[in-house]
């Protein structure tokens, strides 16, 4: 009998710690970047009226590398807030870079983006703003 409540408490015990090691851990999903109205974002260097870029944004994932659009890149989240994201990223044989993403409203966000494209170092502080549709 005592075997048998042994062997009960041990099984109870594996079944609670298998439990919880089978919940997967929830990613981070960059939703202040969702929240973003899609269309046509003009692109200026922060206290300048001069226009870097327009981008036409679909996903707004596409602005966190702005000195890398067209690489493959892996990314690591650093920060996901309601209100901001942090992301870096590699680009094998393109460079990296860390952009950190505020939202003021669905229409108006401040990029700080900093690293390295093609052997050379960038850092910007830029605004965006949604000009209209594509």
């Amino acid at each position: 009998m005592a075997i048998s409540a042994s062997l009960f408490r041990w099984s109870i015990a594996a079944f609670a710690l298998a439990g919880a090691t089978v919940v997967p851990a929830q990613a981070p999903s960059l939703a202040m970047l969702d929240g973003l109205e899609k269309g046509s974002w003009q692109l200026r260097e922060r206290g300048s009226d001069t226009v870097l870029q327009t981008v036409c944004v679909g996903d707004a994932r596409r602005m966190i590398q702005i000195q890398h659009p067209r690489a493959n890149c892996s990314r690591y989240i650093i920060e996901d807030t309601p209100k901001s994201v942090t992301v870096h990223y590699t680009c094998p044989g393109a460079g990296h870079g860390r952009t950190s993403i505020r939202s003021e409203t669905n229409r108006l966000i401040q990029i700080d983006t900093q690293g390295i494209a093609d052997g050379k170092p960038f850092s910007q502080a830029i605004e965006g703003r949604r000009a209209g549709p594509c």
